[in-house]
């Protein structure tokens, strides 16, 4: 979500319920102070910022701490450098995790709140699935409280998650496919049309954009012309200068068919554009219904 979700974004989410969380990826100082400006006048209620823990620098975390997020998120790398400089400020820290390791490297760090996140993640993540891999963070951290990732799209997910033992669910790409993200109408349309089976975890397009991330950390984007083009060809692509400036020029021009759209394997179950404020509440009101309906306590009869 990092450049997508942006203070309206995130203010959008917390006036839900929610905790909203602005994409601050790299921490590009001018995109933040204007994003973080937005969400701070945007919403009276919570509101958090997550960075890149392999791509931030520790200043920009600090100068992030003095706009006084209620949260701090830290995803892919050592978290480490960072962790004191939050805690110093007293701001709860939110560590994501895609391996066991990383779950034990993000408690003897001090998170507050680990996200497990499963290989059904839009965007970048590692290799484990979500429904076995939840339940396992749940019991390597307790007592700290866990929020599942990955796969997570509708009402539905979220009763998943707390029937595996997260507290509650990060969501990404259903929050992608509002009107508050930060997203050309082209990759938001792409998404409500996407199907699950047309995603794919690859290094092609970080290949492409010459974009730095860590090998072990792949990305689930949708299928295009371009990646299909050189899937299982990253190091030819790698010396090839010309057809990494080729590829930068068609995401100049915004031809889906180079575009990175990060997306979910979730996304059959994204139907619509909406407000990100009214998604909270329909996600909360799913939900509840599923977790009632599992037990028998709707009161409906479905035949």
């Amino acid at each position: 979500m990092g450049g997508s979700a942006g203070g309206a974004l995130a203010a959008a989410v917390s006036n839900g319920g929610g905790l909203g969380l602005v994409g601050g990826g790299r921490g590009e100082r001018t995109w933040l102070e204007r994003e973080l400006a937005i969400v701070a006048t945007g919403t009276s209620r919570p509101w958090g910022v997550g960075f890149l823990s392999w791509a931030v620098d520790r200043d920009t975390v600090v100068w992030a701490l003095d706009w006084n997020p209620s949260a701090v998120m830290l995803s892919f790398g050592d978290p480490a450098p960072f962790a004191e400089s939050v805690h110093a400020a007293g701001t709860p820290l939110i560590i994501q995790v895609t391996d066991l390791d990383e779950a034990r490297r993000a408690v003897d760090v001090g998170a507050d709140l680990v996200v497990a996140q499963g290989s059904e993640a839009g965007g970048h993540g590692g290799r484990r699935s979500t429904l076995p891999f939840v339940p396992a963070v749940v019991d390597l951290v307790a007592p700290t409280p866990v929020l599942a990732a990955g796969g997570v799209a509708d009402g539905r997910g979220l009763a998943a998650a707390l029937v595996l033992g997260a507290t509650g669910a990060l969501i990404g790409t259903r929050f992608q496919a509002t009107h508050e993200a930060l997203l050309d109408p082209k990759v938001s349309i792409a998404i409500v049309e996407g199907r699950g089976a047309d995603t794919e975890r690859s290094r092609v397009l970080d290949i492409a954009r010459d974009s730095g991330w860590p090998a072990q950390y792949t990305a689930r984007v949708l299928t295009n012309a371009f990646l299909a083009r050189w899937r299982d060809r990253e190091d030819e692509l790698a010396a090839d200068s010309a057809a990494r400036r080729a590829y930068r020029e068609a995401v100049d021009r915004g031809d889906l068919d180079a575009v990175s759209v990060w997306a979910s394997e979730a996304i059959d179950l994204i139907t619509e554009v909406g407000s990100a404020t009214e998604l909270v509440s329909t996600l909360a009101a799913e939900a509840e219904y599923a977790l009632a309906n599992a037990t028998g306590a709707t009161g409906h009869d479905h035949r």
